[in-house]
């Protein structure tokens, strides 16, 4: 998935694919979607643990406590309205994704201890010492 706020744009719009999260016989389940205004409407189920990791954020994977299933209210490319309801995977790239447009990363999600132990790798990303394959810009200070 990848969010405007992630490429410095004020505006509320994620797109997500989940191609390659599907087991091998699932790919006709992945969705390619445009979400653009986006509100959840609702969250639940028992709370599930998953180790998430962002483009924003390389090498830091941090298990994130998400509800299964979500409904969620948004536009398409063609800015016609839509509710409809995801769970799983799904749910969770699309919850993921969503956060970027409320302002919050996954890292906010995690404990206060777990904050503090990766503190200096989030130092460094923000610095931009930092070796990814893809093209990062760092907002200047």
């Amino acid at each position: 998935g990848l969010a405007a706020p992630q490429i410095y744009k004020s505006i509320r719009i994620f797109l997500i694919d989940t191609t390659p999260l599907m087991e091998k016989g699932d790919e006709d389940k992945a969705i390619r979607k445009s979400f653009i205004n986006a509100t959840i409407l609702k969250e639940d189920g028992d709370e599930w643990i998953f180790n998430e990791g962002c483009l924003s954020i390389p090498d830091i994977r941090e298990d994130i406590i998400r509800k299964p299933n979500i409904m969620i209210k948004y536009q398409d490319d063609n800015f016609d309205w839509h509710t409809d309801s995801f769970d799983g995977l799904t749910a969770r790239v699309i919850q993921h994704e969503y956060d970027h447009i409320e302002g919050v990363l996954f890292t906010d999600k995690i404990s206060p201890l777990r904050k503090r132990m990766i503190k200096r790798k989030l130092e460094n990303i923000s610095k931009g010492s930092i070796d990814v394959s893809y093209s990062m810009k760092f907002p200047i200070k």
